[in-house]
Protein backbone atom coordinates (compact mmCIF):
# COMPACT_ATOMS: atom_id res chain seq x y z
CA UNK A 1 0.00 0.00 0.00
CA UNK A 2 1.67 3.66 -1.16
CA UNK A 3 2.59 5.67 1.73
CA UNK A 4 1.24 9.16 2.25
CA UNK A 5 4.08 11.58 1.72
CA UNK A 6 5.18 13.62 5.69
CA UNK A 7 4.10 17.00 5.30
CA UNK A 8 6.55 19.41 4.99
CA UNK A 9 8.63 21.48 7.21
CA UNK A 10 6.72 24.34 5.65
CA UNK A 11 3.19 22.68 6.36
CA UNK A 12 4.20 21.72 9.53
CA UNK A 13 4.03 25.42 10.38
CA UNK A 14 0.52 27.00 11.27
CA UNK A 15 -0.46 30.08 9.65
CA UNK A 16 -1.12 32.59 12.20
CA UNK A 17 -4.59 33.30 10.38
CA UNK A 18 -5.90 29.75 9.38
CA UNK A 19 -9.18 31.08 8.13
CA UNK A 20 -8.15 33.86 6.22
CA UNK A 21 -10.75 33.87 3.27
CA UNK A 22 -13.27 31.96 4.73
CA UNK A 23 -16.85 33.08 5.39
CA UNK A 24 -18.69 32.10 8.11
CA UNK A 25 -22.49 32.36 9.86
CA UNK A 26 -22.68 32.15 13.60
CA UNK A 27 -26.42 31.66 14.82
CA UNK A 28 -27.27 32.96 17.93
CA UNK A 29 -24.47 35.78 18.28
CA UNK A 30 -26.64 37.98 20.26
CA UNK A 31 -25.02 38.76 23.33
CA UNK A 32 -21.36 40.01 24.08
CA UNK A 33 -21.94 37.67 27.53
CA UNK A 34 -22.40 34.27 25.39
CA UNK A 35 -20.66 31.55 23.47
CA UNK A 36 -21.91 32.94 19.99
CA UNK A 37 -20.02 36.36 20.47
CA UNK A 38 -16.85 34.25 21.44
CA UNK A 39 -17.00 32.09 19.00
CA UNK A 40 -17.38 34.98 16.42
CA UNK A 41 -14.52 36.50 17.81
CA UNK A 42 -12.53 33.50 17.23
CA UNK A 43 -13.17 33.04 14.09
CA UNK A 44 -12.58 36.67 13.38
CA UNK A 45 -9.35 36.91 15.06
CA UNK A 46 -8.33 33.83 12.83
CA UNK A 47 -8.98 35.83 9.51
CA UNK A 48 -12.55 34.71 8.71
CA UNK A 49 -15.18 37.02 7.67
CA UNK A 50 -18.02 36.51 9.99
CA UNK A 51 -22.17 37.26 9.67
CA UNK A 52 -23.75 37.22 13.03
CA UNK A 53 -27.48 36.33 13.58
CA UNK A 54 -29.92 37.62 16.37
CA UNK A 55 -32.95 37.44 17.79
CA UNK A 56 -33.10 40.43 20.46
CA UNK A 57 -36.80 39.80 21.44
CA UNK A 58 -35.78 36.14 22.83
CA UNK A 59 -33.24 37.87 24.93
CA UNK A 60 -35.44 40.22 26.03
CA UNK A 61 -37.29 38.31 27.36
CA UNK A 62 -35.19 36.39 29.79
CA UNK A 63 -33.80 37.84 32.75
CA UNK A 64 -30.10 38.37 31.73
CA UNK A 65 -31.84 41.14 29.21
CA UNK A 66 -30.89 41.82 25.32
CA UNK A 67 -28.15 43.27 23.83
CA UNK A 68 -27.40 45.58 21.08
CA UNK A 69 -26.73 43.86 17.92
CA UNK A 70 -24.37 47.26 16.73
CA UNK A 71 -22.07 46.41 19.43
CA UNK A 72 -21.69 42.91 19.25
CA UNK A 73 -20.66 43.53 15.70
CA UNK A 74 -18.53 46.28 16.86
CA UNK A 75 -16.71 43.68 19.59
CA UNK A 76 -16.33 40.95 16.82
CA UNK A 77 -15.20 43.47 14.28
CA UNK A 78 -12.17 44.77 16.43
CA UNK A 79 -11.12 41.09 16.42
CA UNK A 80 -10.25 40.73 12.84
CA UNK A 81 -7.35 39.07 11.89
CA UNK A 82 -7.16 40.38 8.00
CA UNK A 83 -8.07 43.69 7.19
CA UNK A 84 -9.94 42.56 4.21
CA UNK A 85 -12.15 40.73 6.38
CA UNK A 86 -16.18 41.81 6.86
CA UNK A 87 -18.25 41.41 9.84
CA UNK A 88 -21.98 41.43 8.99
CA UNK A 89 -25.11 41.15 10.81
CA UNK A 90 -28.97 40.05 10.83
CA UNK A 91 -32.21 39.35 12.47
CA UNK A 92 -33.97 35.87 12.01
CA UNK A 93 -36.82 34.20 14.11
CA UNK A 94 -35.94 30.53 13.53
CA UNK A 95 -39.02 29.48 14.69
CA UNK A 96 -40.39 30.07 11.10
CA UNK A 97 -39.53 27.10 8.92
CA UNK A 98 -38.56 29.61 6.29
CA UNK A 99 -35.82 31.33 7.65
CA UNK A 100 -33.63 29.44 7.71
CA UNK A 101 -33.18 28.98 4.33
CA UNK A 102 -33.46 32.68 3.99
CA UNK A 103 -30.68 33.11 6.90
CA UNK A 104 -28.28 31.11 4.71
CA UNK A 105 -28.86 33.42 1.76
CA UNK A 106 -28.42 36.37 3.58
CA UNK A 107 -25.26 35.76 5.10
CA UNK A 108 -23.68 34.46 1.74
CA UNK A 109 -24.64 37.36 0.16
CA UNK A 110 -23.38 39.49 2.82
CA UNK A 111 -19.98 37.71 2.95
CA UNK A 112 -19.30 37.46 -1.03
CA UNK A 113 -21.47 34.58 -2.23
CA UNK A 114 -19.55 31.94 -0.60
CA UNK A 115 -19.87 30.09 3.25
CA UNK A 116 -17.53 27.80 3.99
CA UNK A 117 -18.35 27.60 7.94
CA UNK A 118 -21.59 27.52 10.03
CA UNK A 119 -21.76 27.47 13.53
CA UNK A 120 -25.10 26.78 14.81
CA UNK A 121 -25.06 28.12 18.37
CA UNK A 122 -28.29 29.55 18.34
CA UNK A 123 -31.37 27.71 21.07
CA UNK A 124 -34.19 28.71 23.17
CA UNK A 125 -34.42 29.15 26.59
CA UNK A 126 -36.96 28.76 29.12
CA UNK A 127 -40.33 27.51 28.59
CA UNK A 128 -39.77 23.86 29.97
CA UNK A 129 -40.00 21.90 32.90
CA UNK A 130 -40.09 18.22 34.25
CA UNK A 131 -41.47 15.05 33.00
CA UNK A 132 -44.83 16.32 34.88
CA UNK A 133 -45.18 19.76 33.64
CA UNK A 134 -44.37 19.73 29.85
CA UNK A 135 -46.90 20.07 27.23
CA UNK A 136 -47.55 19.76 23.77
CA UNK A 137 -46.64 23.08 23.30
CA UNK A 138 -43.68 23.56 24.98
CA UNK A 139 -42.29 20.02 22.79
CA UNK A 140 -43.24 21.96 20.10
CA UNK A 141 -41.36 25.44 20.22
CA UNK A 142 -38.07 23.83 21.37
CA UNK A 143 -38.29 21.50 18.55
CA UNK A 144 -39.22 24.35 16.01
CA UNK A 145 -36.13 26.23 17.42
CA UNK A 146 -33.22 23.53 18.82
CA UNK A 147 -33.85 20.74 16.48
CA UNK A 148 -35.53 21.67 13.17
CA UNK A 149 -34.20 24.83 12.15
CA UNK A 150 -30.77 24.04 12.47
CA UNK A 151 -31.43 20.88 10.36
CA UNK A 152 -33.12 23.35 7.71
CA UNK A 153 -29.79 25.38 7.96
CA UNK A 154 -28.03 22.44 7.51
CA UNK A 155 -29.69 21.90 4.00
CA UNK A 156 -29.79 25.18 2.91
CA UNK A 157 -26.25 24.88 4.07
CA UNK A 158 -25.52 22.17 1.68
CA UNK A 159 -27.42 23.20 -1.40
CA UNK A 160 -25.50 26.25 -1.66
CA UNK A 161 -22.23 23.97 -1.35
CA UNK A 162 -23.27 21.65 -3.98
CA UNK A 163 -23.92 24.97 -6.00
CA UNK A 164 -20.06 25.60 -5.34
CA UNK A 165 -17.59 25.42 -7.72
CA UNK A 166 -14.65 23.27 -6.68
CA UNK A 167 -11.75 23.54 -5.44
CA UNK A 168 -13.69 26.00 -2.98
CA UNK A 169 -12.22 26.03 0.73
CA UNK A 170 -13.72 22.49 2.59
CA UNK A 171 -17.24 23.42 4.56
CA UNK A 172 -17.38 23.11 8.17
CA UNK A 173 -20.90 22.31 10.06
CA UNK A 174 -20.65 22.65 13.80
CA UNK A 175 -24.06 22.20 16.20
CA UNK A 176 -24.32 22.39 19.81
CA UNK A 177 -25.74 20.45 22.70
CA UNK A 178 -26.21 19.95 25.71
CA UNK A 179 -24.67 17.23 27.66
CA UNK A 180 -28.10 15.63 27.87
CA UNK A 181 -26.35 12.58 27.60
CA UNK A 182 -24.31 13.17 30.52
CA UNK A 183 -24.69 11.54 34.45
CA UNK A 184 -28.24 11.90 35.01
CA UNK A 185 -29.45 14.08 32.06
CA UNK A 186 -31.75 16.93 32.72
CA UNK A 187 -34.58 15.95 34.39
CA UNK A 188 -35.85 19.52 34.72
CA UNK A 189 -35.33 20.64 31.21
CA UNK A 190 -36.74 17.64 29.22
CA UNK A 191 -38.15 19.56 26.33
CA UNK A 192 -34.51 20.97 25.75
CA UNK A 193 -32.96 18.07 26.29
CA UNK A 194 -35.00 15.88 23.67
CA UNK A 195 -34.00 18.80 21.02
CA UNK A 196 -30.36 18.81 22.05
CA UNK A 197 -30.14 14.95 21.96
CA UNK A 198 -31.88 14.53 18.89
CA UNK A 199 -29.10 17.06 17.08
CA UNK A 200 -26.50 14.83 18.88
CA UNK A 201 -27.98 11.78 17.32
CA UNK A 202 -28.31 13.12 14.08
CA UNK A 203 -24.60 14.30 13.78
CA UNK A 204 -22.97 11.06 12.43
CA UNK A 205 -25.53 10.97 9.89
CA UNK A 206 -25.26 14.42 8.68
CA UNK A 207 -21.50 14.07 8.36
CA UNK A 208 -22.07 11.06 5.60
CA UNK A 209 -24.79 13.26 3.60
CA UNK A 210 -22.77 16.10 3.86
CA UNK A 211 -18.83 14.35 3.12
CA UNK A 212 -19.72 14.42 -0.73
CA UNK A 213 -19.70 18.14 -0.33
CA UNK A 214 -16.50 18.11 1.11
CA UNK A 215 -18.05 19.38 4.22
CA UNK A 216 -17.53 17.92 8.09
CA UNK A 217 -20.07 18.14 10.88
CA UNK A 218 -19.65 18.00 14.08
CA UNK A 219 -21.50 18.19 17.54
CA UNK A 220 -20.04 20.42 20.69
CA UNK A 221 -21.21 19.84 24.40
CA UNK A 222 -19.79 22.47 25.92
CA UNK A 223 -20.60 22.11 29.33
CA UNK A 224 -22.07 24.47 32.07
CA UNK A 225 -20.72 27.83 31.08
CA UNK A 226 -20.89 31.22 32.28
CA UNK A 227 -22.86 33.09 30.21
CA UNK A 228 -23.97 35.61 32.82
CA UNK A 229 -27.19 33.79 34.05
CA UNK A 230 -26.55 32.83 37.05
CA UNK A 231 -25.00 33.91 39.81
CA UNK A 232 -24.92 33.42 44.10
CA UNK A 233 -24.33 30.24 46.08
CA UNK A 234 -25.49 27.78 43.43
CA UNK A 235 -23.04 29.61 41.12
CA UNK A 236 -20.40 28.67 43.29
CA UNK A 237 -20.82 25.20 43.78
CA UNK A 238 -21.31 24.42 40.32
CA UNK A 239 -17.88 25.80 40.40
CA UNK A 240 -16.74 23.58 43.10
CA UNK A 241 -17.73 20.45 40.53
CA UNK A 242 -15.33 21.30 37.96
CA UNK A 243 -11.65 20.08 38.75
CA UNK A 244 -10.15 23.57 37.93
CA UNK A 245 -12.46 25.28 40.38
CA UNK A 246 -14.16 27.49 38.12
CA UNK A 247 -16.69 27.01 35.34
CA UNK A 248 -16.34 27.10 31.41
CA UNK A 249 -15.73 30.84 30.16
CA UNK A 250 -17.71 31.15 26.49
CA UNK A 251 -14.13 31.56 25.02
CA UNK A 252 -13.26 27.62 26.35
CA UNK A 253 -15.65 26.19 23.53
CA UNK A 254 -15.20 28.83 21.42
CA UNK A 255 -11.48 27.72 20.86
CA UNK A 256 -12.50 23.93 19.74
CA UNK A 257 -14.92 25.24 17.35
CA UNK A 258 -12.65 27.81 15.74
CA UNK A 259 -10.15 24.74 15.23
CA UNK A 260 -12.62 22.81 14.11
CA UNK A 261 -13.05 24.83 11.34
CA UNK A 262 -9.45 24.75 10.32
CA UNK A 263 -8.28 22.55 7.59
CA UNK A 264 -6.56 20.82 11.17
CA UNK A 265 -9.51 19.30 11.24
CA UNK A 266 -10.64 17.94 8.14
CA UNK A 267 -10.65 14.50 9.34
CA UNK A 268 -12.71 15.11 12.43
CA UNK A 269 -16.51 14.83 11.20
CA UNK A 270 -19.53 12.68 12.95
CA UNK A 271 -18.12 13.60 16.43
CA UNK A 272 -20.04 14.74 19.44
CA UNK A 273 -17.21 16.18 21.32
CA UNK A 274 -16.92 17.30 24.97
CA UNK A 275 -15.18 20.87 26.03
CA UNK A 276 -16.21 20.92 29.33
CA UNK A 277 -13.11 21.36 31.59
CA UNK A 278 -13.91 17.63 33.45
CA UNK A 279 -16.98 18.46 34.65
CA UNK A 280 -17.92 16.35 37.26
CA UNK A 281 -21.88 14.99 37.90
Amino acid sequence: MPQLPHPTTEQLRRDPLPLRGRTALVTGASRRGGIGYAVARRLAAYGASVYLHHHVPHDDAMPWGGDSPQAVAAGVREALGDPSAVVAEGPADLSDPAAPAKLIESAAAALGGRLDILVANHALSGDDGRLDAIDATMLDRHWAVDARSVVLLVQAYARLRSALPRPAPGGRVMMMTSGQDQGGGMPEEIAYSLQKGALASATRTLATVLAEHRVTVNTVNPGPVDTDYLKGEVYDEIAGLFPAGRWGMPDDPARLIAWLATDEAEWITGNVIDSEGGFRR
